[in-house]
């Protein structure tokens, strides 16, 4: 009788350390989801606003203003510019079917 209580005695004592390891990871991985989610909440503004610094730089009239200023680009005056007609037939055009 007294090796049976000496046997559930250890089996308790090494459930109640499995218990407390178990509890241990999970709250120290708990830690690290918290630490990466907010990583991701950083990383979420930081990709917004890129993406309006994006706009902000494709705006044609930007563009223009650049091209201009930089590298001393202008628009070609009206009487020299061709419009030049495509090969294709007006029939051939691709459209909505």
């Amino acid at each position: 009788m007294i090796r049976l209580n000496l046997f559930l005695l250890g089996l308790v004592i090494l459930c109640a350390l499995s218990v407390v390891t178990s509890s241990h990871r999970a709250r120290k991985l708990y830690g690290e989801l918290q630490k990466e989610e907010s990583t991701a909440r950083k990383l979420e503004v930081e990709w917004g606003q890129l993406q309006l610094e994006q706009s902000t730089w494709a705006i044609h009239s930007r563009i223009e203003l650049e091209a201009a200023s930089r590298l001393g680009m202008q628009v070609p005056a009206a009487n020299r510019s061709v419009a030049v007609p495509s090969d294709k037939p007006a029939s051939a055009a691709p459209g909505p079917q």
